[in-house]
């Protein structure tokens, strides 16, 4: 791993944890030489849940995209280890599907991250009144919806919003419940 920033809330971070967490990192070279920086953040909470006390939150930049992963566990270094497995299993099908595209000679642009936050844990809907609670920005730029759809996957997310490269409109790919997914775009 060349670059990464490691930061702790609510955790002092020990030289034993950054030392873990540079272990995992370096391991994830092997998959892929590509990833250009990451962001680990290790959070204590304060939580009933013991099993959701710890959390990990790491995002690896990448050529033409992220690679996001959030894990939760009592123990930290468990945390740690769930985290690294998702984004070893993460960059296995991202190096798989960037060597497609090169062997493919298709110039691939750069996604933007597109998330959203879900409101949940309310029963009673009579009580609850919507109202937009946080804005994000982001900048679309043009790609496949192949691509969408694997920049969703990456995140974690159940839709993308992106500029279709063909016609340079917005469009959304989303999963549905049958487990394919879907695809949104304007009519011309």
């Amino acid at each position: 791993m060349h670059i990464y920033k490691l930061s702790g809330r609510n955790v002092e971070v020990t030289d034993a944890m950054r030392d873990y967490v540079e272990d995992k990192l370096t391991r994830l070279d092997r998959y892929s030489d590509q990833i250009t920086d990451a962001r680990v953040t290790l959070t204590v909470r304060d939580v009933r849940d013991a099993a959701r006390r710890n959390r990990v939150e790491v995002q690896l930049n990448v050529p033409h995209g992220i690679i996001r992963a959030e894990e939760h566990h009592a123990d930290m270094y468990a945390a740690i280890d769930k985290a690294s497995d998702v984004l070893e299993r993460q960059l296995r099908k991202f190096k798989t599907r960037y060597m497609k595209h090169r062997h493919d000679a298709v110039p691939q642009p750069e996604p933007g991250p597109a998330e959203a936050d879900v409101n949940a844990g309310y029963d009673d809907v009579s009580e609850f009144k919507p109202e937009i609670v946080r804005t994000k920005r982001f900048e679309l730029r043009p790609m496949s919806p192949e691509d969408a759809v694997a920049q969703m996957e990456a995140l974690g997310h159940d839709f993308y919003v992106f500029v279709h490269m063909k016609s340079g409109h917005s469009a959304v790919v989303y999963r549905r419940k049958d487990g394919h997914y879907g695809l949104i775009e304007p009519s011309a």
